[in-house]
C-alpha cells in the first residue's frame, strides 16, 4: 500500500472515530507491535493493547468532540497529519491543535505514531488559514 493512501485512511478513520469515540475503528489502523507516543516525554504505549488502553482512557473522558484533520503530507516511508480538536472534559471545554507523524508497514498499518500538540482552555476554532 502507498504511504499516502495509508495516511488518508488513517486521517479519515481518526476524524470519524475520535468524534464518535470509536476505539475499535482507530485501533484497527495499528500493527500488532505498534509504538504509540502521545506525549513526547512519556514512555510510549505498546502494541494494539497499549493503543486501545490509551484511547479508551481518553475517549471515555471526552464528550462533544469536534475534530478536523488536514490532508496528509507523505514521502516513501512516513506521513504527517495536522489536526484540530475541541471537546468537553470534566465539565470544561478544551482545545488542542497538533500534528501526528506516522510510519507504516507494507500493509498500511501504523508501526510508529508520534503526536506533537498544543492545548488550551475553551473551544477555539481553527484560524482562517489553517
Amino acid at each position: 500500500m502507498r504511504v499516502i493512501d495509508a495516511a488518508r485512511r488513517w486521517k479519515d478513520t481518526w476524524e470519524r472515530g475520535w468524534a464518535r469515540g470509536d476505539v475499535d475503528a482507530v485501533v484497527a489502523l495499528y500493527a500488532p507491535s505498534a509504538t504509540y507516543r502521545a506525549v513526547a516525554f512519556r514512555k510510549p504505549d505498546q502494541g494494539r493493547a497499549g493503543v486501545r488502553k490509551y484511547l479508551r482512557e481518553n475517549f471515555d473522558a471526552e464528550s462533544e468532540v469536534r475534530c478536523t484533520f488536514a490532508e496528509p503530507i507523505a514521502d516513501a516511508s512516513s506521513a504527517a497529519v495536522q489536526w484540530w480538536a475541541s471537546w468537553i472534559e470534566d465539565g470544561e471545554a478544551v482545545s488542542m491543535a497538533g500534528v501526528t507523524v506516522l510510519r507504516f508497514d507494507d500493509e498500511g498499518l501504523v508501526i510508529d505514531h508520534r503526536d506533537y500538540w498544543n492545548q488550551d482552555q475553551g473551544r477555539i476554532e481553527p484560524y482562517d488559514t489553517w
